[in-house]
C-alpha cells in the first residue's frame, strides 16, 4: 500500500464520484479506477459502492477513512514540519560567544531580532572562549560562534569577519599615565600585563602580542586572568595593565582609567565561525541577519 493509494481513496471519499476525483487529482478516470480496485484487492474488500449515480462508501470504507484520515494529517504536518526546517524557520541554533563579544551590542541586537523573526527556532547558547568555542563547532556541539579570531584557524572551520574594534590600554587609577587621554602603546613597555593565557583567550592573546610589537616591543606578561572581568578587577587592584577591546568599558569597574592609544592604534576582531561543510539554513539566517544588522548599523554611521 502506497501513499498515493491512500490519497486517491480519500478524495474520491469526498468526491463521490470517480469522475470529479479524476478531475481534481488531475488522472484520467480509468487509471484512478484501477488504483482503487488494487488498493480493494489489497485490503481484501470493496470500499466502495459503485452507480451511475456516483459512488458510496461500504461499512468497510468507512472505517478504513476514520482509520486513514489522521495519516492525511499527520503526513501534511510533516510536509509543513520539513519545510520550515529547509528554510530555516524551525530547529534548533546552538549558539557560541566569547564574554567580551556579548559585551558588543551586535550580539543581543541580534539574538533579540532572531527570536523575533523565527520564534519556532529553539536558541542553546553556550559561553566560552574562543578555542573552546571552535572546539565545539569541530566536534559538533556548536552550530555557529562569535569569537575573536585567532592567528592560525583550526582545519575545518570558516571565519567570516564581522568587524574590528579598537583596543584600549586600561591602567589602575593610580599610574603614572592614568590622567593622560590617549596614550603611545610603548609607554608600556616596562609594566607587566594582565592577560587571558592564549590556550584560554587566543584571539585576544595574540590581538595583544602584535600590538605591542608593532609598537615595538614585547609584552611582559605578569598575572593571568581567564575572563575580562577579572582582567579588568586585576587592573584595579594596582596588578599590572592590559588592553582590552573597547566595549569592556561597558562593565562599569571602579579603579581603573581606559586610554585611546595613539597611532597606529591596534585592533582585535570579532568574527562568526561556523563548519566549512555546514548545510544548515538556520545558521545560514543567523548569519545573514547579523551581517543586515552592521550594515545599517555603518549606514547610519555614515548617513
Amino acid at each position: 500500500m502506497e501513499l498515493r493509494h491512500i490519497r486517491y481513496f480519500l478524495v474520491v471519499a469526498e468526491e463521490k464520484s470517480f469522475t470529479r476525483a479524476a478531475a481534481r487529482l488531475g488522472i484520467s478516470q480509468p487509471p484512478l479506477s484501477m488504483q482503487i480496485k488494487n488498493l480493494e484487492d489489497e485490503i481484501g474488500t470493496e470500499l466502495f459502492y459503485r452507480s451511475a449515480q456516483g459512488t458510496e462508501l461500504t461499512p468497510a470504507g468507512k472505517a478504513f477513512l476514520v482509520s486513514v484520515q489522521p495519516i492525511q494529517e499527520r503526513i501534511a504536518e510533516a510536509v509543513q514540519l520539513a519545510q520550515q526546517v529547509a528554510n530555516g524557520e524551525s530547529g534548533q541554533l546552538r549558539l557560541g560567544f566569547t564574554g567580551t563579544s556579548m559585551l558588543n551590542l551586535i550580539l543581543p541586537k541580534s539574538i533579540r531580532l532572531f527570536q523575533h523573526q523565527y520564534p519556532k527556532i529553539r536558541l542553546k547558547l553556550e559561553e566560552a572562549n574562543s578555542l573552546l568555542l571552535m572546539d565545539r563547532l569541530l566536534d559538533d556541539r556548536l552550530d555557529i560562534a562569535l569569537v575573536r579570531p585567532p592567528d592560525h584557524v583550526p582545519e575545518g572551520l570558516h571565519l567570516q569577519l564581522l568587524m574590528h574594534e579598537p583596543l584600549l590600554a586600561v591602567l589602575p587609577i593610580g599610574h603614572p599615565f592614568a590622567q593622560h587621554h590617549s596614550i603611545q602603546l610603548n609607554a608600556l613597555k616596562d609594566d607587566s600585563f594582565i592577560v587571558s593565557p592564549r590556550a584560554i583567550s587566543a584571539g585576544l592573546f595574540d590581538a595583544i602580542a602584535n600590538a605591542c610589537r608593532s609598537h615595538g616591543f614585547e609584552p611582559k606578561i605578569g598575572q593571568n586572568a581567564p575572563q575580562i572581568v577579572s582582567i579588568v578587577s586585576l587592573v584595579a587592584a594596582n596588578l599590572g595593565v592590559s588592553l582590552v577591546p573597547e566595549s569592556t568599558k561597558q562593565l562599569g569597574i571602579t579603579g581603573v582609567k581606559y586610554l585611546n592609544i595613539n597611532d597606529p592604534t591596534p585592533m582585535v576582531g570579532l568574527a562568526l565561525a561556523y563548519r566549512k561543510n555546514t548545510h544548515s539554513q538556520i545558521v545560514i539566517n543567523f548569519s545573514s541577519l547579523i551581517h543586515s544588522l552592521l550594515i545599517q548599523q555603518y549606514q547610519g554611521y555614515t548617513a
